[in-house]
């Protein structure tokens, strides 16, 4: 490996180590970036493994929750965008993967976050041209992620380092190389053959699919009882101490959402093609939607074991040093609001 890209990552990640300081020093001269008491700003992906958050603000759910309370929104390709917003105060809580996640937590010195509660299981595949039948296959050939170093990078080059394959961290050398670009890109790659593949969440794997792909690795089969944290919800850490009133009303909206994805999984599945469509300027199929919903397990667990492992996954293929962990999750707010709707409450998990 270059002693270029190394630099490059570490300037991406000091970088964002920075922008944590600087909201650190806002919140203690007072400024906006410990939030308003009147206004939640949300941050997501357009993408089924956020449905939870998509289906809370399309069917009002985070809105009635927090009353008078002002909910604005912002979506996001992948995770270490979101985490720039989140350092820089633009949003308050966010719906998340589990690397960027760690990672945030790690450069900040266990300041900046919390993780308070999950959201998703599974929904990523790795989606291959149909000429490709086997890993050994992939020798000398492009696959896409949505970011570097995202929860599915990170989850790519470690597969591929277990099948034997060398990758780097500017994609461009290595046995396969690794293209991070926005989802909506690797579509249009892959249908003028531009990449071989992209490992991804839904609905872009069974969008790959539509187009002529197959699924070469379904990520559940990767993971114990197949269920792994796609995606847990983060909140700021000064947001969190000051207004825990507003994180409670966003929990008891995502609890609604997930409740309504289990009783009515039709209704929840046409908010997600209405909400995709606004969000995308593409509104998606139906069809391909529910198909796509199989593969995903909606949760308020945040499956905090597996995010561990992918943790040491960052670390095997040199994105990560062995993290700290400590401290990270705080599932107070979340048991009190599963406790109101008669669920069963989760332990706090000992990292």
């Amino acid at each position: 490996m270059s002693a270029s890209p190394r630099r490059r990552w570490r300037t991406i990640l000091t970088a964002a180590a920075a922008a944590a300081v600087v909201a650190t020093g806002l919140t203690a001269c007072g400024s906006g970036s410990g939030g308003s008491a009147d206004a939640v700003r949300l941050g997501y992906f357009p993408n089924l493994t956020h449905a939870s958050a998509i289906i809370g603000v399309q069917e009002g759910l985070f809105q009635k929750e927090l009353g008078a309370a002002k909910l604005t929104t912002q979506s996001f390709n992948a995770g270490p965008a979101e985490i720039e917003a989140l350092f820089s105060g633009a949003i308050d809580i966010g719906y998340i993967g589990p690397s960027p996640t760690v990672n945030a937590y790690v450069k900040s010195k266990g300041q900046a976050l919390k993780v308070i509660s999950g959201s998703a299981s599974g929904g990523v595949e790795l989606v291959v041209k149909p000429s490709i039948t086997k890993a050994a296959d992939l020798r000398g050939k492009k696959i896409a992620t949505p970011q570097l170093g995202n929860t599915q990078d990170v989850a790519l080059r470690y597969w591929l380092k277990q099948q034997g394959f060398t990758t780097t961290k500017d994609g461009g050398a290595g046995d396969v190389h690794i293209t991070p670009q926005d989802n909506a890109v690797t579509v249009d790659a892959f249908g003028t053959g531009a990449i071989d593949g992209a490992w991804v969440p839904e609905p872009t794997a069974s969008t790959l699919v539509k187009a002529g792909g197959k699924v070469l690795v379904d990520e559940r089969d990767l993971w114990p009882g197949r269920k792994f944290v796609i995606t847990n919800i983060i909140v700021r850490t000064d947001f969190l101490q000051k207004h825990p009133d507003l994180v409670k009303a966003v929990l008891a909206g995502q609890v609604a959402a997930n409740q309504l994805i289990a009783s009515n999984p039709a209704k929840a599945q046409a908010d997600v093609v209405t909400a995709l469509g606004k969000l995308t300027g593409k509104k998606p199929n139906a069809a391909l939607i529910a198909e796509a919903w199989k593969t995903i397990d909606f949760t308020n667990d945040p499956l905090a074991s597996t995010l561990v492992t992918g943790a040491n996954h960052a670390v095997d293929v040199g994105l990560l040093e062995k993290p700290n962990l400590k401290g990270l999750y705080d599932l107070t707010i979340l048991n009190q609001v599963l406790t109101a709707a008669h669920q069963t409450t989760i332990p706090e998990p000992s990292t």
